[in-house]
């Protein structure tokens, strides 16, 4: 077998990752080409894979009842996004909103009580 190259969906396990591996074939039926996808365990042994790393799998002798390859590489590391990385709003930004004062209606719709 050759070497496939292919997407992680899944690093749950210890040492395994799932491989999601995408192949295009023509139809001569409908003369079209139609994508197929297939999902091969392998095996991680530094637990270096993350969801959505594009690796290269290498052909091995079994090492379980289900995984039969190993990551030979990671060609390209997926962008983790953390929550305080973008679109934190400073605090300009939160006086643009503007402040209601008594007496006024804001954008609701809904008029403001009178004042005592």
């Amino acid at each position: 077998m050759k070497p496939v190259v292919g997407v992680v969906v899944s690093n749950k396990m210890q040492k395994s990752v799932v491989v999601a591996v995408d192949r295009l074939f023509h139809n001569k039926m409908y003369n079209r080409y139609v994508k197929r996808t297939s999902k091969f365990m392998a095996h991680d042994e530094n637990d270096q894979c993350h969801i959505g790393d594009r690796v290269r799998l290498d052909p091995s002798r079994p090492l379980s009842k289900h995984k039969n390859w190993v990551v030979a590489e990671i060609l390209k590391k997926a962008q983790i996004y953390t929550r305080g990385s973008y679109g934190s709003m400073s605090s300009t930004d939160n006086t643009a909103e503007g402040s209601v004062t008594a007496g006024s209606s804001s954008n609701t719709g809904v008029p403001a009580s009178p004042s005592s």
